[in-house]
This record gives C-alpha cells, sequence and structure tokens, in this order.
C-alpha cells in the first residue's frame, strides 16, 4: 500500500493537531503539520509530500501562491482546500485525488 504524505498548513494550532491525528487514524498516512507557513515551500521540496492540505487561517494570496508553486514543482504534489467537515469529508477529499487507495 501507499504511504500518502500530508503537509497540513493552517494558524490554528489545535485544529492542525486534531487535523494530523484524524489523518493518522488512516493506514499508511502520514501528517506534518506546520503554522509557519513561510517554511512549507522549503520543506515541499526537500521531503515527500503527496498532499498540501490547506486549514483554516491561512491568507488567500498565500493560498494561491502555495497552489501555483505546487503545480510548478514538477512533482506530483496535490493541494486540498479543506475549512472542516469531519473526517469522512476528508477521506472523500483525499479518495477523488487517488481513487485507486479506496478500500
Amino acid at each position: 500500500m501507499k504511504t500518502l504524505n500530508f503537509l497540513v498548513i493552517g494558524k490554528n494550532q489545535e485544529i492542525l493537531e486534531t487535523l494530523k491525528r484524524i489523518i493518522e487514524n488512516n493506514e499508511g498516512w502520514k501528517a506534518e503539520i506546520r503554522s509557519d507557513e513561510t517554511v512549507c515551500p522549503d520543506y515541499i521540496k526537500e521531503n515527500e509530500v503527496d498532499i498540501v492540505l490547506l486549514s483554516s487561517g491561512l491568507d488567500e494570496k498565500y493560498e494561491n501562491e502555495i497552489k501555483v508553486f505546487c503545480s510548478a514543482l514538477g512533482k506530483d504534489v496535490k493541494v486540498i482546500d479543506h475549512y472542516g467537515g469531519g473526517s469522512g469529508l476528508l477521506k472523500n477529499e483525499v479518495y477523488s485525488l487517488f481513487p485507486n487507495l479506496q478500500p
């Protein structure tokens, strides 16, 4: 089974920790969380990241910039705008990007 590596970016530490827990409750899903978005481009370049999950509190300009950055990398990094809705919604968002991983 392929491991999915997430980078979760947002401003609310409690929400970030909850998202990490929800993500890692799925077999083969690993998450790193960051509240300082300035370090994220270097993290994405230097690590294997499959999904950048955008959480609450980010500036719209930054969200657009990180999407452009990820698409220009030459790596297949998916970006999900996730602002809540529970673990079922998150799974659906992920499986829509990686349908072959759906159980």
